[in-house]
């Protein structure tokens, strides 16, 4: 399980107010059942995260980061529960206490004011956790079982927009119909091969 190959998807999320002045934010990292279409050489990719895809989920230790960056200093975290993550059945709900950091006050500030106001999960797919089907003119993936979590991310560039992150699910895309492909030449060798014996 590496983290390299992960991927990225992003949601909304907001500054909670509150009176004690703490620097809170929550929103849904995750969202069950609600389907994402992007466009890719004229073609539709639309993914699901199905309904239970966390059931297995290993959860033991996320960071909240900005931008999934890794140099940038963790602004919250399971481990020291600074960050609470709450699986119901709309999906996975974050909710985050800042400490009291330079940097945190900075983004805080920029989420307050509409800057900063989506967020994104990095996650691995389980072997067989997920449902690839090729149409003429759409592709469609099903999420149905998540191995881990890597981390959830204040973001400030959409997912589609971010050139790193667009090119590593354009070519999860590409080997899985390139997948699809050899098992389709392997099938037509086979019906051939059986209608010879015939």
């Amino acid at each position: 399980m590496k983290k390299n190959n992960c991927e990225y998807r992003m949601l909304e999320f907001r500054a909670v107010e509150n009176e004690e002045n703490k620097m809170i934010i929550e929103g849904y990292a995750i969202v069950y059942e609600q389907p994402a279409t992007h466009s890719y050489s004229g073609r539709k990719f639309t993914e699901t995260i199905k309904r239970g895809a966390l059931d297995n989920t290993d959860l033991s230790d996320v960071p909240l980061r900005y931008n999934h960056n890794d140099t940038w200093c963790i602004m919250a975290r399971t481990r020291n529960k600074s960050l609470a993550l709450i699986l119901d059945y709309i999906g996975l709900k974050i909710r985050a206490e800042l400490i009291d950091t330079q940097s945190n006050r900075d983004i805080y500030k920029s989420i307050q004011e509409g800057l900063i106001d989506k967020m994104s999960f990095a996650f691995t797919v389980s072997d067989g956790g997920d449902k690839w089907s090729f149409g003429e003119a759409e592709t469609t993936r099903e999420v149905t079982n998540i191995e881990k979590l890597w981390d959830v991310s204040v973001v400030d560039m959409p997912f589609y927009d971010s050139t790193s992150i667009y090119t590593r699910s354009l070519e999860l895309l590409e080997s899985e119909k390139r997948s699809l492909d050899k098992h389709e030449i392997e099938t037509l060798k086979l019906k051939i091969n059986l209608k010879g014996k015939l």
